[in-house]
């Protein structure tokens, strides 16, 4: 089933690309390198997590790869501290970026940086694409205050604090 997850992801990944022909343009001078996200310290409790293998096509796009390619051609390894899934996926909620370590070709990690802090995915038009405007403006309107909600309820356990044995 990863795999088929894995897929998913970068579907939607080079669909927000793609929207952005600048961005495709900043990727291209990187075809044939590859980019590897590895979460680091994920619970052994938890099913383990594959790492993300992805090479970058001549189009400026990505493609899934599996572990064999890594042996040959340049990688980038974004490590994501992932010791504690439930507060990074607390923080998500609140916009943090989760703590990260960079190994590899500087260039592209610069790439790579601005691509997180610039591309946004426009859920309104895509929707308005197979809906009416009027209706993709209405559910991302409702979107954006259910997130508002989420992010506001997340502050609130977040300033809490840990909750276990001994709280009072």
């Amino acid at each position: 089933m990863t795999p088929a997850v894995q897929d998913r992801m970068i579907l939607l990944l080079n669909h927000v690309i793609s929207r952005e022909t600048h961005a495709m343009a900043r990727l291209r001078p990187f075809a044939g390198r590859l980019v590897v996200f590895h979460l680091q310290g994920w619970p052994a409790a938890l099913p383990p997590a594959p790492d993300l293998v992805m090479g970058l096509t001549p189009a400026g796009l990505f493609e899934r790869l599996d572990a064999t390619h890594l042996a040959g051609g340049e990688v980038l390894t974004i490590e994501l501290d992932a010791s504690n899934p439930a507060l990074m996926a607390l923080g998500s909620l609140l916009g943090e970026r989760p703590r990260v370590s960079v190994q590899g070709d500087a260039a592209l990690a610069g790439e790579i940086s601005w691509l997180m802090e610039n591309l946004r995915w426009d859920l309104e038009d895509d929707l308005a694409g197979f809906l009416s405007p009027a209706a993709a403006h209405q559910l991302a309107a409702w979107g954006r205050a259910t997130a508002s909600a989420v992010a506001t309820l997340a502050r609130g356990i977040k300033a809490r604090g840990p909750v276990g044995r001994g709280a009072a």
